[in-house]
């Protein structure tokens, strides 16, 4: 419902398939992250990462972890215009977000940095990938098949 708020064209094709068409322009939309039925708190930095890319003001409140935004911070290192205010990241969206040197700082947060990085123009370099790793199993290869140009590099 949400996707579709923002401007998403949603198809459900078979009992397992589904066609989403992202929006030419993204429509703002707030979410309160709350107990079920209520918009999943595991899903809270993923759509500020959409967010940051929105045709506007949105704004998401977490009721569940009020210390779940630590992702903000990295996400402004890409260009995004998020203020965070206890519970609540008021995210003014941008044109485009550009590459960067970010950090992963949990699981939920590290999904988030990488969607904001895919959709950067230019290079991001995400650190401290332990914490990707812990809830993504080899995921630049499972984004590599969708099409994104995402690479593991040892140092």
């Amino acid at each position: 419902d949400k996707l579709k708020q923002a401007g998403s064209k949603i198809s459900i094709l078979s009992k397992d398939r589904i066609h989403i068409k992202g929006p030419d322009v993204i429509i703002p939309v707030d979410i309160v992250a709350d107990v079920y039925p209520g918009f999943p708190t595991d899903l809270q930095a993923q759509w500020i990462a959409l967010m940051t890319l929105a045709d506007g003001l949105s704004h998401i409140t977490d009721t569940i972890y009020i210390d779940r935004f630590s992702h903000v911070p990295e996400l402004n290192r890409l260009g995004s215009s998020i203020l965070n205010e206890g519970n609540i990241a008021t995210v003014n969206g941008v044109q485009s977000l550009y590459g960067a040197e970010v950090m992963s700082t949990d699981i939920r947060a590290s999904a988030s940095i990488i969607l904001a990085a895919l959709a950067a123009k230019g290079k991001t370099e995400i650190s401290r990938i332990y914490h990707i790793d812990r809830g993504y199993e080899k995921i630049e290869n499972k984004l590599s098949l969708l099409g994104a140009k995402i690479k593991r590099v040892n140092e």
